[in-house]
Parts: C-alpha cells; structure tokens; sequence
C-alpha cells in the first residue's frame, strides 16, 4: 500500500481531532427545530439556526457572516474568506432548515435530540443537511487551525433557509444578488455517497413537472344502484387514464415522451434498490431497464394523491367529478416545459368515453447535468480518492435541486459538483434520520484536501 503524503496524514489527524467538535456542532444544530413552516414550528428556530451559522463559520475563520432575506420572505447566512492573490474562489452550499419530523411516535428517538445509536448519529436533519454544516466547519476548522492562518483559497459560504419548502427564495436571490454567489467552483452539498463509505459525486439530477387534472362526466353523483352501468363513472375514467401512463412492465409510456436511456455511471444492484427502498418479499421491481436507467436517464411518472370518496364514508354513488394530482421526473436531455405538454397531451387525449378533462400545471424544473471536466473535478477526484482509499464514482439523483440550474445559468463557465454526507442509510425525509460520523469525518477531509489542491492544479 502506497503511504500517505505527509500533508494527507496531518490533515486526517487535525479532522480526527475536531470530530468531537462536529458531534457537538450537530447536537446543538439538531436541537434547533428549523422547519421553515410558521404553520408547524415557530419561525424563531429558523432565526436561532441562522444565527449559530453566523457565530460559527466566523470562528471558523469566514468573515461579514450575516443574514440576507430573500425574496421568499427567509433568511440565507452568507459570508466570505479572501485566498492568495490569483487563487480560484470556491463556494460552500447548505442549507439549515430541516424536514418536519412527520410522526413522532415513528422515532425511536426525540426527533430534534442528536442520540448516538450503533455507531450512527440521529436526529432531524443530522444528514441532510445540518450534517454537510459540520463537514464544512470541520474542514474550514483543519485548514485554518488554532493560529487563524488564512485559507488556500478564496471562499464564500451559503446556507439556504427554505430548502425544503421549495418556495424559491435563494433562485430568485441569486440575479438579484449575483455577487454573493460568483465562483469558479460551487460545491452544492446537500447530496451524498451511493453507499456508505464509497465516494461519490451525483452528476445528474432529474428534472420536475406536476399537474392537477380534474376529470368530470355527470352534473352531480347519481346512485349507482339505479343508474350505474351505462353512467360514465369520474372516477373509472381516471383510473384508466392514470393506468395508461405507464406499460405493462411498469415503463413510463406517455405519447411524445422517449424512455429508453441508458445510465453510464455507478451501477445499481437490484438487491441493494429491494433493501434501500424497502420492497416487500414477493413485489417485482418495475420497468424493463436497469435500476440505474429507470432512476437516472429515464422519465417517471407518480400519481401523488387523488381526490374521491374514501372508503370510510362513500356511499353508493356514480362519481361525477374527481382529481388526482401526477408528477413526471424527466432527466437530462428531455426539457420539462416538453415534459409537460407531453403528459397534459397524454392525459386529455386517452380520457375515456368523452370525459371532461381539466389539467392544471403546478410547477416545472428542469434536469440538470453537471460539466465534469474540469480542474475543480479532477482535484475533486482526487481529494475522494485520498480520503477514502477508492476512486470515486458518478451518480445520479431521482429528486430535484432548482438552484443548481439556476447558478449554471447565471455562472455557465463555473463548475458544479453535488457532494454530501448523506447515503442511503440516513433515510433522510424519514423519521429515524441518521448520518454515519465516519461519512462527516471523510467528507470533511476530503473537502479540505480539495480546497487545499485545488488552490495548486498541476
């Protein structure tokens, strides 16, 4: 085995040492119950967060930390440190607000309580993305050390305040404000390792388009004892409509809409998507490419919720009016506005029996796929590998960052790498949310590493 540069080890020793400082960095993070909804949690612990960001990365060596409101009505913290004159500048994303616990009675533990169990750390948040908060204060802390010596590059630093509510507010900051946000790198870490333990950069994120469609057929319910049968049922015409979404194997099938991609990167074990996702003994996965395909280079499309009679309380009635609300995930190369003609198209066209059909469009994101290279990823490449001990691998993500296609727009010769401390095993959204300590330790180092060679590109 190669020995490790000298530089590697006394970084990997200076991150061993502030573990005990990121364990209580999360503990104090976890406890504040920054869900940025005043419907759920007061609106104070978001400001209590903000504000331990602000004390907590001056220390760490940044400097002017202060809130900045957006147009959302929320509070991003944003601050800065000056590198060497000539050094490339990096920004540093998180965000601070959190999921609402969902079911408490769900925990094992108190939500918004950091409780060490088999050697993971859990509590609301701990992963994503209060856990990417203590990697980069561990990292900026092993750079800057106890003498405050400056950094090898220039940083800013940007923690988003309503992440989690999607309401926009750091997007329509960044035009606004583009200053604050300006880089030749921008490490966006609220995503993870495909696995724990395995270095990972997410390099494709799916795009986003859901719609309301509301179909009709009587001017009111009629009793289905006496005319069901040849009254055109709402809710059996939807349920057709909904079924021809997808083919007998379980593939998006919309008209217009191509689903054959195919994912170049880290593969996907079937076994381990059956135990990720938690698929019942017996239950076929569905679709006839590879997880990998069917995740990351194919559409998908979910029906969310619909709105008819529920068992309990449905009486004997013909349905004359109901609604289901359906998202399609489109991935890069197909452009979600396309996306959403499609499947509006898809949806008016295969209404059966001349159903009255309404589609109403919420919203639409478009895929992204980061540049992959340039210096800052083959400085990153190398940073994981040092790390960790293994080459680095490419994935994609099912879910949705807006912000990314935001700052490529604004910033299109910078470029954007997706890391994170979260993997499957945090089962962040969830209730029991953990985050492994050897991910933030890694991560930490691996970030340091970065910012440390990529001040000096070969």
């Amino acid at each position: 085995m190669t020995a490790e540069a000298p530089e590697t080890a006394a970084l990997r020793e200076k991150v061993r040492a502030l573990m005990p400082r990121a364990k209580q960095d999360l503990t104090e993070l976890v406890s504040m119950r920054s869900v940025a909804d005043p419907r759920q949690f007061p609106p104070e612990e978001c400001a209590k967060t903000a504000d331990f960001l602000v004390r907590a990365f001056t220390e760490a060596g940044l400097r002017d930390m202060r809130r900045v409101t957006t147009p959302d009505g929320t509070d991003a913290v944003v601050g800065h440190a000056p590198g060497p004159e000539g050094a490339p500048t990096v920004l540093l994303y998180c965000h601070y607000d959190v999921q609402p616990p969902l079911d408490d009675a769900a925990w094992e533990t108190p939500p918004f309580e950091l409780t060490e169990r088999d050697g993971r750390w859990y509590g609301r948040g701990s992963a994503d993305c209060k856990g990417n908060i203590a990697m980069h204060l561990t990292a900026l802390r092993a750079l800057g050390g106890p003498e405050g010596r400056g950094f090898p590059v220039h940083i800013k630093f940007v923690a988003e305040g309503s992440e989690e509510q999607g309401t926009g507010g750091l997007e329509q900051l960044v035009p606004l404000q583009p200053e604050l946000f300006a880089a030749d790198t921008l490490l966006i870490c609220d995503t993870g390792n495909f696995a724990l333990g395995l270095p990972t950069t997410t390099t494709s994120l799916r795009g986003l388009t859901n719609v309301v469609v509301t179909v009709s057929t009587l001017k009111g319910e009629m009793h289905s004892g006496m005319f069901g049968g040849p009254a055109p049922d709402a809710l059996a015409a939807l349920v057709r409509m909904l079924d021809g979404l997808r083919d007998e194997h379980g593939n998006t099938a919309i008209k217009g809409l191509a689903a054959d991609g195919v994912w170049e990167g880290v593969d996907y074990p079937p076994e381990q998507f059956r135990a990720d996702v938690g698929v019942l003994d017996g239950v076929s996965l569905v679709g006839t490419g590879s997880v990998a395909d069917e995740l990351w280079a194919r559409p998908a499309v979910t029906v969310l919720g619909i709105d008819c009679p529920p068992v309990v309380g449905s009486s004997a009635a013909v349905q004359a009016k109901v609604r289901a609300r359906v998202s399609l995930r489109v991935p890069p190369g197909i452009d979600a506005e396309a996306a959403l003609r499609a499947l509006t198209d898809h949806l008016t066209s295969t209404a059966p029996w001349g159903a009255r059909v309404e589609v109403e469009p919420e919203s639409a994101g478009q895929p992204f796929r980061a540049r992959t290279d340039g210096p800052a990823y083959r400085a990153l490449a190398a940073a994981l590998r040092e790390a960790y001990g293994k080459d680095m691998v490419q994935s994609g993500q099912g879910g949705s960052i807006p912000l990314c296609n935001v700052l490529a727009e604004q910033f299109p010769d910078a470029e954007i790498a997706l890391i994170g401390v979260e993997e499957p095993g945090c089962l962040i959204h969830a209730p029991n949310e953990s985050v492994a300590p050897s991910e933030i330790e890694n991560m930490a180092l691996a970030e340091a590493l970065f910012l440390s060679s990529y001040a000096n590109p070969l």
